[in-house]
């Protein structure tokens, strides 16, 4: 009984060889892959005249073009934006922000030899230290945010100019909230 046990384990080890060795795939030939360009009718049909006597110079298969992520991503940065906007007597980033955040972070992490100033302020009412501090805080709060998101501290300076660099000028909420910003300017 043992016998036919070792018996058939063998056959089937046979079996399964020879199967492995049945493939329809022939080995001796190498199969190769043309990659000649191909003429492409321009505009004019110069490329479909080639065989009437036109000559046909290599057309590239593809027009990829390089480019930089760091160039992107400082692009991307650009178009995102460069003021953060914020609520009356309040340094907490909106909602609002958060792209032109998210394209600054992806732009810093990209480059990490670019550096930004953040720069606070705030609206011209509440005393001069007040605003100080409160521009100050606004600035602090978006380099958090770009740091959470991946920037490195040294890339980062925050600053703040309180009440002495409007953006706009008027006494109503219209004017206020135009203020009550931090710019993101690059430094050099």
């Amino acid at each position: 009984m043992r016998f036919n046990i070792v018996r058939i384990a063998t056959s089937l080890a046979l079996v399964a060889l020879l199967a492995a060795c049945g493939s329809t795939v022939k080995l001796d030939e190498t199969p190769v892959e043309t990659r000649t360009p191909t003429p492409v009718a321009g505009a004019d049909g110069a490329g479909a005249a080639a065989g009437a006597g036109g000559s046909t110079a290599p057309v590239p298969q593809s027009q990829v073009t390089t480019v930089s992520v760091a160039q992107a991503a400082a692009a991307a940065a650009q178009a995102a934006g460069r003021v953060i906007y914020f609520d009356f007597d309040s340094f907490v980033v909106r909602d609002d922000a958060r792209s032109i955040v998210e394209a600054h972070a992806k732009a810093l992490v990209t480059n990490k030899a670019r550096r930004l100033v953040l720069e606070g302020h705030t609206d011209d009412r509440g005393g001069r230290e007040y605003n100080l501090a409160l521009g100050q805080k606004r600035a602090e709060a978006v380099a958090k945010a770009l740091t959470l998101l991946g920037a490195a501290d040294s890339q980062l300076e925050a600053v703040s100019f309180g009440k002495e660099r409007p953006a706009v000028q008027g006494n109503d909420e219209a004017a206020w909230a135009k203020n009550r910003r931090v710019e993101l300017r690059d430094k050099s």
